[in-house]
């Protein structure tokens, strides 16, 4: 019979996982900004975006103001290695007139209170940081802020509802002339979360359940509408008591509950914690005896005066009554209490009525918790999660059974959570000290990581000054005086014009400018139906022959031009070649290039300042099985602009942003001294990535570029293509992360041995980790992959690094760019110029925000240059093919 009344509140796993499913289906609306005001999980955002790490040091004060005492700490925290801190607290009464008085007493009396606290403690002198826990729901905008939604806890004081809570109880300060620094509100539950962070970085989790209850989690930004930015996480408050307030637990709900309810000082309100805190838990075993009573299954059927008396049985009763040992004495003696005498028999039923109401409370409990760890756990897109859950109130802490079933049925309901419970001690009040010693650590962070980032941060005025100073070393370029001292080489190309559309035939190209050498044929069509047709293989160089003798290298590329030619059926015919050779060369003619040095891995030896043309037909003499007509020597960039000059004629510039950076573009032949003639116009390759080799722009290169140089295998040389490139990119972040760490402002102080590594961090990585897409989840998972075991904090850290170093190289080529569409526009003699820039290369191609960075500096630098990208697709080898048919053609030309 008493099993038939109890029915109703015992809940199967099954009842428990639909729970859990609702749960988070409400906290998904209390996190979208269209459906929070309808959701009665609230989800509020807390500001707070860091827990502990372990490294929070000094003396911090906290006010605590939320029950019927006021308390007042002072936190000492030690960064001593062992994570400790001393804590010590006086607590305040908080009279009835003061808790339903107005405002401006109230926290005249909060402030008197702290300053008799600070003087007992002789810490009036200090000013000292001041964190407030305010346990009443509010809503926060930033963490030093709160507006008051509603009062709860018997608290309704005038005056302060809708209002900025923090702006009060400074104000009050300023008045009492106390010197503090309000830096951090906090929920109870979130300085209950803070709290066990600090001993234990696993916790992201802060439950209350104790007179009221509540939840806080660490939840991903790009998950919380009502809060701007998708970087990093922030704890939420769920304020998850009103759960049910939509009739949503109503299939749940037993007609004991709705009493309750009715009877309560806010009916339809807080009825999840209704069913669960143990403020009402005793009211509720209460009606259940009274109704069991009148019924005449207990006590005879005899009614007590004090059994009617609602609040008569309290939690301490329940929790008395449910003791293993001593319980059904401890039964016997409460209810002799309310004049009831019970028989043995009455006892047990009594005390399985507490049983079952206290169960019920932990079965509901572990699910809403199960739907947050459940979520903690896909957020991170794990299989098995390890996390830990701080904990604190009086039913969790005192009730015999209460956290050994709450552990239990969480265990059963997320089988893929490891959970560890851990216990608050004096939760809220140190809790809000770590809070406020997380703020101020952070901010002592921001300072330094903003001062290591500062030189990065170039402004207008200075990119200015680069295009300004690029401009004019590509005039000493030009000088016959001042080119032999030039550091931006501004090396003729021989090649004196861009495709007309009659280009056609068959030619050869050959493109060596990395490990892998590849041999085209490419078919080009004129007329209507112009086309350009590409037949390629690729062939691999290996190493010994990258760094053996130039003789070796050579007999290579002509062995694999042999395969090709067999491959492709044509060995018997001499047809034009390009030879795409992307390395810097000193051309006297289009078809002679001397190399003025080997880059990107190559020492194959007797090459240098040697005619790499020569070297190619004495090697296909040694050979003698074909012959080729070797038209034209290419540089990559020039192949890149004349691939897109074949699209568009208005392309007349080459850009290269990728392992390396380089610019070729059309000058006038009359201002290129160091070539004879006058009239019309010829490629430049400007190799412009020695820009700066003397010197001139020292004064933005930071300590990290000068490391960067110091470790190369070219040191004071491109100097430029140090600070805009691919191939040095990522190395500059490692060098970064590596003092920011020695700061001990990440990765917790440690340099892995990954880190020590040069050229670990491969630019690629910074591509990735500033991809829009990739959450930081994503970017941790990265940087695990480099041995880096990284906070979320860290991952927020090492994105900004990425950012700042590709936004100043996309700034940096801008820059440059700018200084060369400029010099196409007074070449042209007009005020408004309309060109188109061919591009090619990784950087622009796969980072995530360079190419917009660049587009724009170009614009705002070059106003009056309408400026198309045009991304080259298969540049190289079809530009040194297309400019074999210019070649041809300008050579037919001149011969008629």
């Amino acid at each position: 019979q008493v099993d038939r009344y109890l029915y109703h509140l015992r809940l199967s796993d099954d009842v428990l996982l639909d729970v859990m499913a609702r749960f988070q289906a409400e906290m998904v609306k209390g996190l979208g900004r269209d459906t929070n005001p309808t959701a009665t999980v609230k989800m509020l955002p807390s500001f707070v975006r860091s827990l502990p790490d372990g490294s929070e040091k000094g003396d911090f004060l906290a006010v605590d103001l939320g029950g019927s005492q006021f308390r007042a700490h002072q936190v000492k925290v030690f960064d001593d290695g062992k994570q400790s801190s001393q804590l010590e607290s006086k607590c305040y009464p908080t009279p009835k007139e003061v808790i339903q008085g107005n405002g401006a007493e109230l926290f005249d009396y909060v402030a008197d209170c702290l300053l008799d606290f600070m003087e007992t403690k002789n810490l009036k002198h200090k000013k000292l940081p001041l964190g407030f826990t305010f346990s009443f729901p509010c809503k926060q905008t930033k963490l030093e802020e709160g507006v008051l939604l509603a009062w709860t806890k018997h608290f309704k004081v005038r005056g302060v509802q809708d209002t900025d809570v923090v702006s009060s109880l400074r104000k009050a300060l300023q008045k009492h002339k106390a010197n503090v620094d309000v830096l951090a509100l906090v929920n109870d539950t979130v300085g209950t979360m803070m709290t066990c962070g600090y001993d234990d970085q696993r916790c992201e989790v802060g439950l209350i359940i104790g007179t009221g209850t509540n939840a806080c989690y660490m939840e991903e930004m790009r998950h919380i509408d009502l809060v701007e930015g998708d970087e990093g996480r922030m704890c939420i408050n769920t304020e998850w008591g009103a759960f049910g307030d939509d009739g949503a637990l109503d299939d749940l709900r037993t007609e004991f509950d709705q009493e309750l309810d009715l009877g309560s000082l806010n009916p339809g309100k807080q009825l999840f914690e209704k069913m669960i805190s143990s403020l009402y838990l005793g009211e509720l075993v209460r009606l259940i005896i009274l109704k069991m009573t009148k019924e005449g299954l207990l006590f005879n059927g005899k009614v007590s005066t004090a059994l009617l008396t609602k609040g008569k049985i309290e939690m301490k009763h329940v929790s008395a009554m449910e003791k293993y040992k001593e319980g059904l004495s401890n039964t016997k003696e409460i209810l002799t209490e309310l004049n009831l005498f019970p028989s043995e028999e009455d006892c047990i039923a009594v005390q399985h009525v507490c049983t079952i109401v206290s169960f019920r409370s932990a079965n509901l409990c572990a699910a809403a918790l199960a739907a947050i760890l459940t979520r903690l756990r896909e957020n991170k897109k794990l299989l098995r999660m390890r996390t830990t859950v701080g904990i604190d109130g009086g039913l969790y802490k005192t009730h015999p059974q209460y956290a050994k079933r709450l552990h239990k049925v969480v265990r059963r309901l997320v089988p893929t959570c490891d959970v560890r419970f851990l216990l608050s001690v004096s939760g809220s009040g140190r809790g809000a000290a770590m809070v406020t010693a997380v703020a101020h650590r952070l901010a002592a962070q921001r300072q330094r990581i903003d001062a290591t980032l500062a030189p990065f941060l170039l402004p207008l005025c200075t990119l200015r000054e680069v295009k300004d100073k690029m401009r004019a070393e590509l005039e000493y370029g030009l000088k016959r005086e001042t080119q032999a001292n030039a550091t931006v080489k501004m090396l003729p190309t021989y090649v004196c014009g861009t495709p007309d559309g009659t280009e056609k035939g068959k030619f050869l190209a050959l493109d060596l400018g990395g490990t892998n050498f590849r041999v085209l044929l490419v078919k080009i069509k004129s007329g209507r139906r112009r086309s350009v047709q590409m037949y390629n293989k690729i062939f691999a160089i290996p190493l010994e022959i990258m760094q053996g003798t130039g003789e070796e290298l050579f007999d290579h590329i002509v062995q694999c031009i042999a395969d090709f030619l067999e491959y492709m059926g044509i060995k018997g015919a001499r047809l034009p070649l390009g030879f795409t050779f992307s390395f810097p060369c000193r051309q006297a003619s289009i078809d002679k290039g001397t190399l003025v040095g080997w880059t990107k891995g190559f020492k194959a030896t007797d090459c240098e300042g040697e005619d790499v043309v020569d070297m190619l037909r004495e090697a296909i003499r040694r050979r003698n099985e074909f012959d080729l007509d070797i038209v034209a020597v290419v540089n990559d960039t020039v192949g890149t602009m004349m691939t897109c000059g074949y699209e568009d004629p208005n392309c007349e510039i080459g850009l290269i942003a990728g392992t390396g950076s380089n610019v070729c573009y059309m000058e006038d032949m009359k201002n290129i001294e160091i070539v004879e003639g006058n009239e019309g116009k010829m490629c430049i390759n400007t190799e412009w990535g020695a820009f700066g080799d003397n010197g001139c722009i020292d004064n933005i290169r930071t300590k990290y570029d000068k490391e960067v140089d110091e470790g190369s295998l070219n040191p004071g040389k491109q100097r430029y293509e140090k600070m805009t490139s691919g191939m040095y990119l990522g190395e500059i972040v490692r060098q970064i992360l590596i003092d920011l760490t020695k700061q001990g402002l990440l990765f917790r102080g440690h340099i892995s041995e990954s880190l020590r590594k040069r050229g670990i961090f491969e630019t690629k990585f910074l591509s990735q980790i500033e991809s829009d897409r990739l959450a930081l989840l994503q970017v941790r998972r990265i940087l695990q992959q480099l041995g880096l075991d990284s906070t979320c904090d860290d991952s927020i850290i090492v994105k900004e690094v990425c950012g700042v170093v590709s936004r100043r190289a996309a700034q940096l080529c801008g820059a440059g760019l700018a200084a060369i569409v400029e010099k196409k526009r007074e070449n042209r003699g007009v005020e408004h110029l309309q060109i188109t820039v061919g591009v090619d290369g990784t950087l622009y191609k796969l980072h995530p925000h360079f190419s917009k960075v660049l587009r724009e500096t170009v614009k705002e630098l070059a106003p009056q240059c309408d400026v198309t990208f045009m991304l080259s697709e298969d540049g190289s080898g079809k530009g040194a093919a297309l400019i074999t048919a210019v070649a041809k053609r300008l050579h037919n030309v001149g011969q008629k």
